[in-house]
């Protein structure tokens, strides 16, 4: 009976909650971040740490040469990150070559301008009679990452940070803040805070969590460590029987999850496992909004073609419809004769490949042919010798046989001259014994 009186207050919209989530698992997740800093900070580092990936390689240092003609360029870099049952389409926005020349005027200039491209590009998209699902591109959070240097801000960081700060969520980081002793780096925060006060510079002030008043506390206590004085490190090392990353010394072990070292911890925390979707709520509510006021402000309906851009706001339904149909049309036909050039350029690619594989046959066929006509006439030549000298050996063993055969009859010959001539001497002696007998009687 409890059971079923409980059950007859409840309607059902209590189970909205577990459809949102549902859908929104389902759907998956987009976040976009960039980082802002002079080479050699350890930026690259930092993602890769906080997101336990390798999402990009850090590009070389810029030699002096180099510094000299430096400019600023922006480089997104989107990857497909899953944990659990949660996908991340998550964008890092890198900014090569900020603060790295010589001279930095306007080196903020093209973050700005990326940055309003993609308000531009989402304003775009909403503005369509057709509208479809598309992927937000809006940066949602940009990591300054500050030089430890102990001391204060450099003109250049206060600078940007003024142009930037109504655009973009700007969370400031002291990077390598290994570098520093405990003292100077609370220093260095206070330095930082008071600066960026001083100058009406608007960070992300990360809100409280609505929850238990262990999570609030908590969420005081990460608060209190903005600027987030960070550590990096992709090495894993052993410390104390667990394994840990961190960044040895020859005088101790910096842990990088260690919040008794550095603020990583609270970083990590704050932007991915609790600010995230407000980073993308302040995004879209604020910043956003505040770009699309002052466009749609600026916007003149009375003469659309004062400013092109502005002009497809200013037309009506049907006639915008039109225009995205025909610029349909444009980009189909476009992509067509792309691909249609791509085609006649790989025809002609296997035309000339098939070409020289034919001509690379004909020299080998005419190479072999030249080397079989060699080996020819090599044997050849070979045959005519041998049979030569095997008519001079047939005819040196003939002559050999001849010469054996008259050598045997000489000798018979000789044997017999001997005999005939031993006869006849035999015969004269013994006619001189008998004359001599004949004499004495």
């Amino acid at each position: 009976m409890s059971n079923s009186k409980g059950m007859e207050g409840y309607v059902g919209f209590a189970n909205l909650p577990n459809q949102v989530f549902r859908k929104s698992v389902k759907k998956g997740f987009e976040f976009t971040v960039m980082v802002v800093g002079e080479s050699g900070l350890g930026k690259s580092t930092l993602l890769n740490s906080l997101f336990l990936t390798d999402l990009y390689t850090p590009s070389s240092y810029p030699s002096i040469k180099e510094k000299m003609t430096k400019t600023v360029e922006v480089k997104p870099c989107t990857v497909e990150l899953k944990e659990g049952s949660v996908r991340l389409r998550l964008t890092v926005v890198d900014t090569p070559g900020f603060g790295d020349a010589v001279n930095n005027s306007d080196c903020w200039k093209p973050i700005i301008e990326y940055i309003d491209n993609k308000f531009e590009e989402f304003l775009t998209e909403e503005s369509k009679v057709n509208r479809h699902p598309f992927p937000d591109s809006r940066v949602h959070c940009c990591l300054y990452f500050i030089a430890p240097t102990g001391h204060c801000l450099k003109p250049l960081d206060i600078e940007f940070m003024k142009k930037l700060h109504k655009k973009v969520n700007i969370v400031p980081v002291i990077a390598k803040s290994d570098t520093m002793t405990t003292e100077e780096c609370t220093r260095f925060k206070k330095q930082i805070l008071q600066e960026i006060k001083e100058n009406d510079i608007g960070i992300y002030e990360f809100p409280d969590l609505a929850g238990e008043d262990d999570s609030e506390q908590d969420s005081t206590n990460m608060r209190d460590r903005i600027p987030f004085a960070v550590v990096g490190s992709n090495t894993v090392l052993e410390v104390n029987g667990k394994r840990v990353r961190a960044r040895v010394y020859p005088w101790g072990v910096a842990e990088v999850e260690n919040v008794d070292h550095c603020d990583f911890v609270a970083l990590r925390n704050m932007l991915i496992r609790t600010h995230m979707q407000d980073l993308k709520d302040v995004t879209d509510d604020t910043h956003y909004e505040n770009y699309r006021c002052e466009k749609l402000a600026s916007m003149s309906l009375g003469s659309p073609s004062a400013n092109p851009s502005n002009a497809s706001f200013s037309r009506s339904p049907l006639e915008q419809l039109e225009m995205e149909r025909e610029e349909h049309e444009k980009k189909l036909k476009k992509m067509e004769q792309e691909m249609e050039q791509v085609f006649e350029i790989k025809v002609k690619e296997k035309k000339k490949k098939l070409k020289d594989s034919e001509e690379e046959l004909g020299r080998k066929h005419e190479q072999m042919r030249k080397q079989l006509d060699a080996q020819l006439k090599d044997l050849d030549e070979k045959r005519k010798k041998f049979e030569k000298e095997k008519q001079e050996f047939e005819e040196k063993s003939e002559n050999k046989k001849v010469l054996e055969r008259s050598d045997s009859s000489s000798k018979s010959l000789k044997s017999l001259l001997l005999c005939s001539l031993n006869g006849s001497v035999d015969g004269i002696v013994k006619e001189k014994k008998e004359k001599k007998k004949k004499g004495f009687f």
